[in-house]
């Protein structure tokens, strides 16, 4: 094996910094041999997310170049690539860094046990989490079901500090072919609106970084109170990026911590955050069903419409329930490929118990419209918007979009922002929306704004009805 390269199997940790995988191979020494496999998993993706993986992958292809390097390309059964590329270029190993939603562990698990079948070293290294799932454990030994006592278990643990990106990714005498990025087509589904969604993409290993920088140094002091306000750049972004591995958590918990022990109160709450994503992952390991059905089993007799041909449905999609905090958000989200963390919650709400449509039809939707999709993240976030999730909001608790856009947006900045129709001046981020939307919806920004599909009042009666005669 002293010649033979390791094949470094690049999937949802797109950068070259703090990643545990890409280092042990360069310090093995052996050439190394950097690949991303756009299997099954990434070609279902939904168009967004899919188009956004495409832009990492090309800054990722550019960054292993400046360090004299190649990304391989291949498309098509990750275990039947990877053993072609061991034929073609004599690799005796592959590492890769571990994932934990249900379809990578079952990929991944076949994986490993068939190369080292073949007689191939094989292995996974840490990088996508802070805490891998089994070794977060409450005091009788089992997982964690409510995310407090979760945090607080975690919040003093040690975490080793950031790699370094390595000095040298040592190279292989021949290289093996390569896909072009561009026969791919990642952002075909897109259509018309790929060009607008790229221009709010923040991609890649060094604008990642950058964003954590900003964010640390101008918002991270006032977060509390910003983050909940959806016309305030008050947030991190980051999910983003860390939805396809272009920062590391350990990096960002580190700048969190600093920024607490400088004096900045409020980077706990960012700390928070980032655990509450630890969360997501923990549960997906332990209770794989959590992303794709009920977490608490007794919803699964709960009585949630799944037509999503209704009207009401079509209109929560298209931005048009006449609920000026749910189609502002709706509409943040076709364009930019993200939503403000108070309109998930809203509209999250207002589809689960004002519509009492099942949060599947949710998951699907934003699965297609969300740069920062994650199967763990938003299937937590979705059932505990519903109440069938763990650590949920009560079922009984419904957000009322008005009251809460009163609060959170006072003077109607966000929505503004978002909504074009009964304005005369409309935002050129309001305009935009036409610009993205399928021709097919007949849509104008000379349209008058729709009266509420269902008012917030009589949605909220209507769920707690449900909800009572269930025996909730």
């Amino acid at each position: 094996m002293s010649k033979s390269p390791i094949l470094m199997w690049f999937r949802r940790d797109l950068r070259l910094g703090d990643h545990e995988a890409l280092s042990a191979a360069c310090a093995a020494g052996h050439p190394v041999i950097p690949v991303f496999i756009y299997d099954e998993l990434s070609e279902s993706l939904g168009a967004a997310p899919k188009m956004r993986l495409g832009l990492s992958i090309a800054d990722l292809a550019q960054s292993l170049a400046d360090k004299g390097s190649r990304l391989i390309l291949r498309r098509g059964d990750a275990l039947a690539v990877l053993r072609a590329l061991i034929k073609e270029t004599g690799a005796g190993a592959v590492y890769w860094s571990r994932m934990y939603d249900p379809a990578s562990r079952e990929r991944d698990t076949a994986v490993k046990a068939a190369l080292k079948e073949d007689g191939v070293e094989a292995e996974s290294f840490k990088g996508h989490v802070l805490f891998e799932p089994w070794t977060v454990e409450t005091k009788t030994g089992g997982f964690y079901k409510v995310y407090t006592p979760m945090w607080k278990s975690v919040r003093d643990n040690a975490v080793p500090e950031a790699l370094p990106t390595p000095a040298k990714i040592p190279a292989p005498d021949s290289w093996p072919a390569c896909d072009d990025l561009a026969d791919w087509k990642m952002g075909a589904a897109m259509q018309r609106g790929a060009d607008i969604l790229t221009s709010h993409c923040t991609v890649g290993e060094t604008a990642a970084s950058h964003r954590l920088g900003a964010f640390i140094a101008n918002n991270v002091a006032t977060y509390v109170k910003n983050r909940d306000l959806p016309a305030v750049d008050g947030t991190s972004g980051l999910s983003e990026n860390l939805t396809y591995g272009e920062i590391s958590p350990r990096k960002c918990w580190h700048a969190g911590w600093r920024a607490l022990h400088d004096g900045k109160g409020d980077a706990e709450t960012f700390l928070k955050e980032l655990v509450w994503r630890e969360f997501a992952y923990h549960l997906a390991y332990h209770t794989p069903r959590i992303t794709t059905g009920n977490w608490k089993e007794d919803w699964d007799a709960f009585p949630w419409n799944t037509d999503e041909r209704l009207a009401e449905v079509k209109a929560w999609k298209q931005g048009r329930t006449g609920i000026r905090f749910v189609d502002a958000a709706m509409r943040e989200m076709y364009v930019t490929g993200t939503m403000h963390n108070r309109g998930r919650m809203i509209v999250a709400s207002y589809l689960t118990k004002h519509l009492l449509c099942h949060w599947k039809i949710g998951l699907d939707w934003f699965a297609d419209c969300l740069i920062d999709w994650d199967p763990c993240s938003n299937a937590m976030g979705w059932q505990w918007s519903a109440g069938s999730g763990p650590d949920a909001t009560p079922y009984f608790r419904v957000f009322n979009p008005v009251t809460q856009l009163d609060k959170f947006d006072k003077d109607r900045a966000y929505v503004k922002k978002w909504i074009a129709e009964d304005t005369k001046t409309p935002s050129a981020t309001a305009l935009s929306y036409y610009d993205m939307i399928p021709a097919s919806w007949g849509m104008t920004a000379q349209d008058r704004y729709p009266d509420p599909v269902v008012p917030a009042d009589v949605g909220r009666k209507r769920a707690l009805d449900a909800y009572q005669d269930r025996g909730f």
